[in-house]
């Protein structure tokens, strides 16, 4: 288990758990930061259990022992201090909900960025600059995604498109040349559509960004993988933040394609934003 997961997991496993795990569960997450240094016969005396319940409640959540748990614990408060206080369980407030949101988003972004491959962006940026077309491929979720990108990368003066129904997508992979970028969102990293559509575009010699988790079979399809690892996580009480991830990433390509550019698209970004003016209310 990668440490940054563990309070999510009791968080995800809790449903599943006995009545007097559940007590363990709502106690660690309540109050992390202590807990790595409590014996388990405190943190039994403390959430009103046995020790035996602490044991299996360790075990439920992936660790062999109390000792194995309080490292991982401690592991993942040392990468973040917030994260201990980030996993939602149904018994909190609303304002409670409120933080824990914003702070796994911004925890997200910051172990997304810390781990990007600066090659890698550097690749695809330089090869948006050259594109004659980029289009942009997404499902689910992942299409607002990609209609959100060609939104960004249209007011830099490139031919865009985004299509989010796979026989679109076929079909603009078939007509796409050897200047043309395509960039592929997935989060899973596992859709078959997404899959099909990049052999496509490979055998038009077009290039392929993807923004997908690493060692995942889009990433693996890609020109140019982009890794954004995001836990990927359906519980009802986890928030977006893959999405999110993948649209700050976009705003990072995006700054770097304006910046190659230079002066011209300087002055055309600035007539787009007086115009842009005559549209709203004074």
């Amino acid at each position: 288990m990668k440490p940054a997961e563990l309070t999510q997991t009791i968080s995800n496993e809790m449903p599943d758990m006995r009545r007097s795990e559940r007590k363990v569960a709502e106690f660690i997450l309540s109050r992390p930061a202590e807990v790595i240094r409590m014996r388990i016969v405190d943190l039994a005396r403390l959430a009103l259990v046995s020790e035996p319940t602490v044991i299996r409640f360790c075990r439920a959540v992936g660790c062999n022992g109390f000792l194995e748990f309080k490292l991982a614990l401690a592991q993942q408060l040392a990468a973040s201090p917030s994260y201990g206080q980030i996993a939602i369980t149904d018994t909190d407030s609303l304002a409670e909900c409120t933080f824990k949101a914003f702070d796994s988003t911004v925890d997200t972004l910051l172990s997304v960025r810390d781990h990007l491959d600066l090659d890698m962006l550097d690749d695809a940026v330089k090869a948006l600059c050259a594109a004659t077309r980029v289009e942009f491929y997404g499902f689910g979720a992942s299409a607002a995604v990609a209609f959100d990108a060609q939104h960004r990368f249209f007011r830099l003066q490139l031919a865009t498109a985004a299509y989010s129904d796979p026989h679109l997508q076929n079909m603009s992979a078939t007509s796409l040349g050897p200047r043309d970028v395509v960039v592929a969102f997935s989060q899973s990293g596992r859709t078959q559509a997404i899959l099909d559509s990049i052999e496509l575009v490979k055998n038009s010699g077009a290039i392929v960004v993807a923004l997908a988790p690493s060692n995942s079979p889009v990433a693996a399809a890609a020109t140019i993988p982009i890794a954004v690892d995001v836990e990927e996580d359906t519980q009802i009480y986890t928030p977006l933040s893959s999405r999110i991830a993948h649209l700050v990433v976009i705003d990072v390509l995006a700054i770097g394609v304006a910046q190659q550019k230079g002066p011209d698209l300087q002055e055309h970004l600035q007539k787009l934003q007086e115009n842009l003016q005559s549209l709203r209310v004074k």
